[in-house]
């Protein structure tokens, strides 16, 4: 069976039980098997872009071997367990469309099950920032993150990272690929970042990876934001 990944937003009860959390399920999801690949992330706050905090706010981003072993995971694993008391949580399990790009030196979108590009697109974007572009990216990030909520087309966005500075990067949902796409080639500070990111080598590792959410459950902030989209197409 092909692999599938899978995105969760967990916003708790707590700055201090987020943070811990963030420590030490780090230690419980090394040896979950089936998991072939994760990472813990702090957020931005709202659906700022630019580098922010909201240190209540937490997301895991995992490739799994198949979709029962996200299954087990789910049922009887005590982080997603956990998360049933939670404030506030949402699910989404992810099937591969393209991209490019590795995080940490890993090719997440390899051996993933080939999803559609017909309907809503989940894009993550991410990257490690080099130190000495370090104060350039964060100037670029706030015009850019206006123009990201401002979007026709965007459904949801969320600001994420491994660390605060250097490692960070985005979660978002648009209605379709072609939404994504005028966003991308059309607003002027977005693409004037991605040439200088370019042309002044900003980036020392980056990746872009569209994918086919599917079996949505729970909310961000307040609702399912895919939700919106059946019933706005059915």
């Amino acid at each position: 069976m092909s692999r599938i990944a899978s995105f969760h937003l967990v916003r708790g009860r707590s700055a201090v039980r987020t943070l811990a959390h963030l420590g030490s399920d780090r230690v419980r999801l090394r040896s979950v098997d089936g998991l072939a690949f994760w990472r813990l992330l702090g957020t931005g706050r709202d659906d700022d872009t630019a580098p922010s905090a909201d240190l209540r706010r937490s997301a895991l981003f995992a490739v799994w071997d198949d979709e029962s072993a996200l299954e087990a995971f789910l049922a009887s694993h005590p982080v997603p367990q956990r998360w049933g008391s939670a404030e506030e949580a949402w699910h989404v399990r992810l099937r591969g469309v393209g991209g490019h790009g590795r995080w940490r030196g890993v090719a997440v979108l390899d051996q993933l099950e080939r999803g559609s590009g017909a309907g809503p697109i989940a894009i993550i974007t991410r990257a490690d920032v080099r130190l000495r572009s370090w104060r350039r990216f964060s100037a670029a990030g706030r015009p850019v993150s206006d123009e990201v909520r401002s979007a026709a087309g965007l459904l949801a966005v969320v600001g994420i990272g491994e660390a605060p500075v250097g490692r960070l990067g985005t979660f978002s949902l648009w209605r379709t690929l072609d939404d994504a796409r005028s966003f991308a080639s059309s607003m002027p500070h977005h693409r004037d970042v991605v040439a200088r990111t370019r042309a002044e080598r900003w980036y020392g590792e980056e990746l872009f990876a569209r994918f086919e959410p599917y079996a949505a459950s729970g909310s961000w902030g307040g609702r399912d934001p895919l939700a919106d989209v059946a019933r706005h197409d059915g």
